[in-house]
């Protein structure tokens, strides 16, 4: 495997471990949000949730970046539908997404915590679970428990992008 998606809804550390896993594979690291255009920060700013028409041109630019980086990419982007999915693994063939799982009260109380430093407010964690098209049946996926140190998220989804197993 030489790209994968860290995925979740917000709060579950989708930038953090994308981070994490992109240094320890020597791979590019890509943070999604910082491709939104400037519309659609300006709508989460305002709390108002984005459309799948506000994401169309975002997912296609996150799947040029995919593309630009055949050498090994790890993209941190939420990925909430299948749909998007889609797009994104026809961008890049042989995709993988590590599904960072967490629930609703401890996406809160994240998203809380950073409110002053990020772009996502509390009011829209609800959409993100509304939106959210569980991945864990789809071929190329590995679920993580959000709420596991970064550490054990890092050693999973390391041994999973080897090809270890996870």
């Amino acid at each position: 495997m030489q790209s994968v998606v860290v995925m979740g809804v917000a709060g579950c550390g989708k930038s953090s471990l994308g981070q994490a896993l992109a240094e320890a594979l020597g791979w590019v690291y890509i943070e999604g949000d910082a491709h939104h255009a400037p519309a659609s920060i300006a709508k989460m700013r305002a709390g108002i949730a984005l459309t799948d028409a506000d994401r169309s041109g975002w997912l296609d630019t996150l799947g040029a970046e995919l593309v630009r980086h055949p050498q090994g990419v790890v993209l941190a982007c939420s990925a909430l539908k299948r749909a998007y999915r889609e797009r994104l693994r026809a961008a890049r063939p042989g995709l993988g997404f590590v599904f960072l799982e967490i629930t609703r009260e401890l996406s809160l109380q994240r998203v809380a915590e950073r409110a002053a430093d990020h772009l996502f407010p509390v009011s829209l964690v609800d959409s993100q679970f509304a939106a959210l098209e569980s991945p864990v049946d789809e071929v190329g996926v590995l679920s993580v428990d959000a709420a596991l140190s970064r550490g054990e998220q890092l050693n999973q989804a390391l041994a999973w992008a080897k090809g270890e197993g996870a």
